[in-house]
């Protein structure tokens, strides 16, 4: 293959594929998400579908495609089917953490890799189960990760740990955004030697 594309603007996803050690770029795919969200109830579907558009319109805006893999990702945090968006502001963080006290829920975390006719869809499942907070602890959690960007409204991979009792998953970077022990299977059938020889 000619060049590797990551289809995202997500700091983590990038940092998370750089782990790898092999040489990409990234671009932003400007996918329009809204419709698919409101379309789809089903939250494996939903990653899947989103994962699915995010390379597909990152791949269309390439002068020349042939040869070149598109990574599409995208992370769907669930509970009882309920899928919990990004809250984007302090308050709605502290609604989500609410919900999921004393509970389990689910991340779905779908990656699509596009290469000329071929793709390849993968879908993480990891179950959290989060301890039971005051209101003191979930908004002193809230001031120290700030994590209003992410689905759920925690970094598993910062202070949001001492949320939790318990997590179940095949892989760990799946929480950030993007499974990379699969994916590096996946990169490894398409003639990537992972990790690099030179």
């Amino acid at each position: 293959m000619k060049k590797i594309i990551l289809a995202s603007k997500s700091p983590y996803r990038k940092a998370l594929l750089n782990r790898l050690g092999i040489q990409f770029d990234t671009i932003n795919s400007d996918f329009d998400e809204n419709f698919l969200k409101g379309q789809i109830s089903d939250p494996e579907i939903l990653t899947q579908k989103l994962a699915l558009g995010k390379a597909k319109s990152v791949q269309s805006k390439l002068a020349d495609s042939k040869d070149v893999l598109v990574i599409g990702s995208d992370q769907v945090c669930c509970i009882d089917e309920r899928i919990l968006g990004k809250p984007g502001c302090i308050e709605a963080a502290q609604t989500q953490l609410e919900a999921l006290q004393g509970r389990s829920h689910h991340l779905m975390t779908s990656y699509v890799m596009l290469l000329n006719d071929q793709i390849i869809c993968r879908t993480n499942k990891t179950t959290l189960f989060a301890k039971k907070l005051t209101i003191k602890q979930i908004k002193n959690y809230l001031s120290t990760d700030n994590p209003i960007d992410c689905a759920g409204s925690y970094k598993l991979e910062l202070n949001g740990i001492s949320l939790f009792e318990k997590v179940e998953t095949e892989d760990h970077t799946a929480i950030i955004g993007l499974p990379l022990l699969q994916l590096s299977r996946d990169l490894t059938d398409l003639g990537l030697v992972i990790p690099p020889e030179n």
